[in-house]
């Protein structure tokens, strides 16, 4: 006899065909089943609040060529840019006086000499200038620039990051060829991944939901690779063309599939909270710019991150890795008072002055 829901996620154990199952629920009754295990979950292993991480995009600049990204190397109608040190310090400083307690440090992949000092510098800097009563240890940061080398990442360990962001946007080696040129390598991805575990960083990765082609089985096995990983965070979100990229060719049929694509983005974070149960989600800005409200149903359905955006209000649209990205025009400060309404607006605790550190790393040490 086929499970029913209810006992699919009364187990203690998920196997990859119960999670199929959860991936493809439909109607509101059983979407509404999910989403409430998935939040009495999170509620059971890490609480209400919902920690920050103020995203700052300091760099468009890449070496990679992803068949989906806006800021891919070969897009000549990006204005390519790289923030001051100044700017993007003064950014983590904004961020610890409103209360993030940390931030992210996001850019387009490089690994030459001057861009691995400038980053190693720009850490340095903001863990001493943002130390205080409230943060002893400064504001915390989080890295998101790519794969590198061993001796890289543990230069930025050393100058204070401890948390490291590598998303792969897919496990399954067919999807991932089909969205990244030959010479990026799915194996490549997961060594640093590794590597970043063994340094001590906490880890994260994510994927891309709705890709052309992508099934509900692969979808699962993303979050088996995530619990294999024993990955400390994810950040994941639907798919969204960018128009200047090789897989402009499927915008009508992404566009056709828009409530699929975003009710299964829903299922995926709820179904991730299920079996991960204790890491951190973030509840990303990509949900909302699929629906207004997308990043309060995030969070509805088991994320407990999100990320205002910091970055200079000049720069930020120049930093489209897919198009309808939110919250463009705003500046710091009204990011940061929109992120709390819609907080509060579901009845959740915004987690200020703190690192927000996932509990499953602080679990495993």
């Amino acid at each position: 006899m086929k499970k029913s829901i209810y006992d699919i996620i009364a187990q203690e154990e998920y196997f990859k065909a119960d999670m199929i199952r959860l991936l493809g629920v439909h109607g509101s009754h059983d979407i509404e089943t999910l989403r409430c295990a998935a939040e009495k979950t999170l509620f059971d292993n890490c609480g209400k609040r919902v920690f920050f991480r103020g995203l700052i995009e300091f760099s468009n600049h890449c070496i990679c060529d992803c068949n989906y990204c806006g800021i891919r190397k070969s897009n000549a109608a990006v204005r390519r840019y790289v923030l001051k040190k100044k700017e993007v310090v003064d950014s983590a400083l904004f961020c610890a006086k409103q209360g993030y307690g940390s931030i992210v440090l996001q850019s387009g992949e490089r690994e030459d000499d001057a861009f691995v000092t400038y980053v190693e510098d720009v850490v340095k800097t903001i863990k001493r200038e943002t130390v205080s009563s409230v943060l002893p240890d400064g504001i915390g940061i989080t890295l998101c620039v790519g794969e590198q080398t061993r001796e890289t990442y543990e230069r930025f360990f050393a100058a204070g990051a401890h948390r490291y962001l590598l998303r792969i946007e897919s496990s399954t080696p067919r999807l991932f060829e089909f969205i990244h040129p030959k010479t990026q390598k799915l194996q490549s991805r997961i060594e640093c991944l590794r590597t970043l575990k063994n340094i001590g960083f906490q880890v994260g990765t994510g994927v891309m939901i709705g890709l052309p082609t992508q099934t509900l089985e692969e979808l699962a096995e993303d979050v088996l690779f995530f619990k294999d990983m024993d990955v400390d965070m994810i950040g994941m979100g639907p798919y969204i063309v960018h128009t200047e990229t090789p897989m402009a060719l499927h915008k009508d049929e992404t566009a056709a599939r828009h409530d699929e694509i975003l009710q299964l983005s829903l299922n995926m974070i709820a179904v991730t909270r299920l079996v991960l149960k204790n890491v951190n989600i973030a509840s990303t800005t990509a949900l909302q710019a699929m629906d207004a409200t997308g990043r309060e149903k995030g969070l509805l359905f088991g994320a407990n991150v999100i990320m205002p955006q910091s970055t200079p209000t000049d720069v930020r649209n120049d930093y489209l890795l897919y198009e309808g990205k939110p919250c463009l025009d705003e500046n710091a400060l009204q990011c940061k008072n929109c992120i709390e309404r819609r907080i509060t607006s579901i009845g959740r605790e915004p987690g200020y002055n703190s690192w927000g550190d996932s509990l499953h790393f602080s679990n495993c040490i």
